[in-house]
């Protein structure tokens, strides 16, 4: 079951590339606007991606956004998504953290985060594994 869904938008990016791999730090913004969640990504969004040589690679993205519960509560949502990939992105590893009561069982749920690529930007898709 989807709990949340994030458009992200890049909003610019820090290279480097040495002998060892790829590295980008992608800077970003984004809404999220679901049944659980209505908000915002608040400033500092980041998503550090290590691609190796031989094309394997980690993300790793980190942010904060702030917004209404599904309560209409005011709140605050962190999130911790890793990932790996081989020439595609597999499935991401979110950990959810909020100053929120109605959320809280995000914190300790089994959660899942899928890549969805669409015109208007990136869509984080958060999920139970329950699914």
């Amino acid at each position: 079951m989807e709990v949340l869904r994030i458009l992200i938008k890049p909003t610019g990016s820090n290279e480097l590339n040495s002998g060892k791999g790829f590295f980008n730090m992608v800077l970003f913004e984004g809404e999220c606007d679901c049944e659980n969640f209505k908000g915002k990504v608040l400033p500092g969004g980041v998503d550090t991606q290590h691609y190796y040589a031989e094309g394997m690679g980690r993300i790793s993205a980190r942010y904060m956004m702030e917004g209404m519960d599904k309560e209409g509560k005011p709140c605050k949502i962190f999130i911790q998504n890793e990932g790996e990939h081989d020439h595609g992105f597999l499935p991401t590893t979110p950990k959810v953290y909020t100053d929120s009561e109605a959320l809280r069982w995000l914190e300790d749920a089994d959660l899942i985060g899928h890549l969805i690529f669409e015109e208007s930007g990136l869509i984080i898709s958060i999920c139970t594994k329950d699914e």
